[in-house]
């Protein structure tokens, strides 16, 4: 039997286990010119959140009872005549949380566990590093000595950011909830500093830390941090609008930046993300990521639960900051 997790319910204010139905029904049988794979994980996003609702976005909302959204890495263990994969070989794309898919594999694309564990294939090396590589370079303009702060520091792509504006020659300053995130932040991933949203004044530690102001800031939260990074921008700053988790599970209106004329002070730019707009570019990314792990220049944590089953429970750590780098669900039963 093929379990999957429905789409069932939007959510106001944040998802719980009744916005998901976990059902069972016969492994999908496949048609000339498609694959079934096998997943074996899948990657759990805040951009979850945007997903289930009925609005206008980048991307089309979930169709309720339809099967959740997701990243995902798996194994063809079936193949009709599919002209690029075989049984055998392990892919990534978009195949939801379910254990078997039918699918033509339109926009999935091989990885190899040899080079990389599957896992990492949905992190640093799948959507969450495609996200840091070319938010901070191409959306942030990074160049060598630029001040740079990262909200999310210990997630999935600020993490990737921060290491990135390193090995750039950047000074890098990260925020995070937590003394051991932190201290993660620091001393393993290689940042300058690290704010505690969570027991420190973020406004006074980040003029401390940055008195010369910033060039950059990654804004993974929204909210009240950005409008104090707003507050600390140099000439010619720039924003870079990837997410703001600390809103997602509003039930009144987003709280927006009051300190906005900042950007006409210093004739800085905040421009909206969507790793989507660099599908072409994947390779090239991947490319430069993986040769950096390679090197040991570029540090990939995954934090892994285990059973579709818990999908509700893990997905609520996006939220509640338990947890630690990328979150990933395996959903294959061995």
């Amino acid at each position: 039997m093929n379990k999957q997790l429905l789409f069932v319910k939007r959510p106001t204010g944040d998802a719980d286990a009744s916005t998901w139905s976990l059902v069972s029904n016969p492994i999908p049988k496949i048609k000339e010119g498609e694959v079934l794979l096998q997943q074996h994980y899948v990657s759990l996003d805040p951009a979850m959140r945007g997903w289930m609702n009925e609005a206008k976005s980048y991307i089309p909302p979930m169709e309720i009872n339809s099967v959740m959204r997701a990243g995902s890495v798996g194994q063809v263990i079936e193949a009709n005549n599919h002209p690029e994969f075989k049984v055998g070989d392990y892919v990534a794309g978009y195949a939801g949380v379910q254990q078997y898919i039918a699918t033509n594999a339109d926009g999935y694309y091989k990885v190899d566990p040899k080079l990389a564990p599957l896992p990492t294939y949905i992190g640093t090396l799948g959507m969450p590093g495609m996200t840091a590589y070319f938010g901070i370079t191409e959306v942030g303009k990074l160049k060598e000595s630029d001040i740079v702060l990262v909200s999310g520091a210990a997630g999935a792509v600020g993490s990737i950011v921060g290491q990135v504006a390193k090995i750039k020659g950047c000074k890098v300053v990260g925020i995070a909830g937590g003394t051991d995130k932190c201290k993660y932040v620091v001393d393993e991933l290689g940042f300058d500093a690290c704010i505690d949203y969570k027991n420190e004044d973020v406004k006074q530690r980040l003029k401390e830390e940055c008195p010369k102001g910033l060039d950059i800031y990654f804004d993974n939260v929204g909210g009240e941090i950005l409008d104090i990074a707003l507050g600390r921008l140099r000439m010619n700053a720039r924003i870079v609008i990837c997410g703001a988790i600390s809103q997602y599970n509003n039930k009144t209106e987003i709280k927006g930046p009051s300190n906005y004329l900042s950007l006409l002070v210093n004739r800085a730019s905040m421009t909206g993300m969507v790793v989507f707009d660099y599908a072409d570019r994947y390779a090239e990314g991947a490319k430069i990521l993986g040769g950096w792990m390679a090197q040991g220049k570029l540090k990939s944590k995954e934090d892994i639960y285990e059973g579709i089953e818990n999908f509700p429970e893990t997905y609520s750590r996006l939220f509640s900051g338990d947890k630690m780098g990328k979150l990933v669900l395996k959903i294959i039963e061995e």
